[in-house]
């Protein structure tokens, strides 16, 4: 069995100072997960968040001022 790598979509806020992350949406449908990454170090960490979580963190940094 292949696995594809996931096909990663950066954040409408990547230009905004260089802090940006990227996720992976074809992934939550296929193994239930979200996974999230930073998008200047590609081949660091990556999260793997439920959907729940990921909407959690979407919401968070839509409430916070961060300039």
């Amino acid at each position: 069995m292949t696995t594809e790598p996931p096909r990663w979509v950066k954040s409408s806020y990547s230009d905004n100072g260089g802090a940006c992350v990227e996720w992976a949406p074809a992934s939550v449908s296929t193994a239930g997960v979200v996974p999230v990454r930073d998008s200047k170090r590609t081949d660091g960490p990556v999260l793997m968040l439920t959907p729940a979580a990921f909407a959690g963190l979407v919401a968070l940094a839509r409430n916070t001022d961060v300039s």
